[in-house]
């Protein structure tokens, strides 16, 4: 499992639970979505990019997002989830995520275009400079950091 989560510096752990499962008797795919965010707002959260005093009132909105589904998981299992920065534009970054399940397989990869979005004024923003110098920080780290 951490081979394939190796180069996400974000990485946390999710319990799959009963009622994500649909009728087909695997996890519904959009509880996958559901899991890329819980991993983007612990990014989100490492890079103090919440919308706050600290990003200068800039905060983050989700642009688009996609999913590619590898494996079906069901109940029980526990999934780690990784969540990385590929690319930093002005107003925005790109985002990817990767769901590994216990025996190490890659469940689903994925992946969302993060905005830096001024919610005073309704319109997008520059990535403040300290958010930008946090997600170079933060990608030069070559050991994930376990976040519970």
């Amino acid at each position: 499992m951490a081979e394939a989560l190796a180069a996400f510096p974000i990485v946390i752990e999710v319990p799959v639970a009963w009622g994500e499962m649909d009728a087909f008797g695997h996890v519904n795919n959009i509880v996958y979505f559901r899991y890329f965010e819980s991993a983007r707002i612990a990014y989100l959260d490492a890079i103090e990019f919440r919308g706050d005093e600290s990003a200068g009132g800039a905060g983050p909105i989700l642009a688009s997002t996609h999913c590619r589904f590898r494996k079906p998981l069901a109940y029980p299992a526990t999934v780690r989830v990784g969540a990385r920065t590929s690319d930093v534009a002005a107003d925005r970054f790109t985002m990817e995520y990767r769901i590994v399940d216990a025996g190490g397989d890659v469940v689903a990869e994925g992946g969302g275009v993060v905005v830096a979005y001024d919610y005073v004024n309704a319109g997008k923003t520059n990535l403040p400079v300290a958010v930008r110098a946090r997600i170079e920080h933060i990608e030069k780290s070559t050991n994930a950091q376990e976040v519970t």
